[in-house]
């Protein structure tokens, strides 16, 4: 038998939620990666297999930040601007399988904050 780690436990997850998501050019998918150094926000439409816009705290204003509640909050306010910038102003939340509380919920709530209706 083959041995389950977290990884492997929440890529079966997000398998299961991409089966009931799909993301177009009128409402992308907003998906999210939380890793234990960054966030990272993409929307994705799925019809024609494109990243219309992205942020994260790899590079821009959030770059070495230490990543928690309020720089989550912070990454959600730029994931709305950067939507409005290309026009999206409904999205289809995709949390990646993780668990909605602390940072991806602050993020999502941000989000919504700024504007982008799930």
């Amino acid at each position: 038998m083959k041995t389950k780690n977290q990884k492997d436990y929440r890529v079966r997850r997000h398998l299961r939620l991409r089966q009931k998501l799909q993301g177009t050019a009128e409402r992308p998918r907003m998906s999210v990666f939380v890793s234990n150094q960054h966030l990272y926000v993409q929307f994705i439409d799925d019809a024609a297999a494109k990243t219309l816009a992205a942020v994260s705290t790899v590079a821009g204003a959030l770059k070495g930040q230490k990543l928690n509640v309020a720089t989550a909050k912070q990454l959600g306010a730029q994931a709305a601007q950067a939507a409005k910038e290309k026009g999206i102003s409904a999205v289809v939340f995709d949390r990646g399988g993780f668990a909605y509380r602390g940072r991806l919920q602050a993020l999502a709530d941000a989000a919504r904050e700024g504007g982008l209706k799930f």
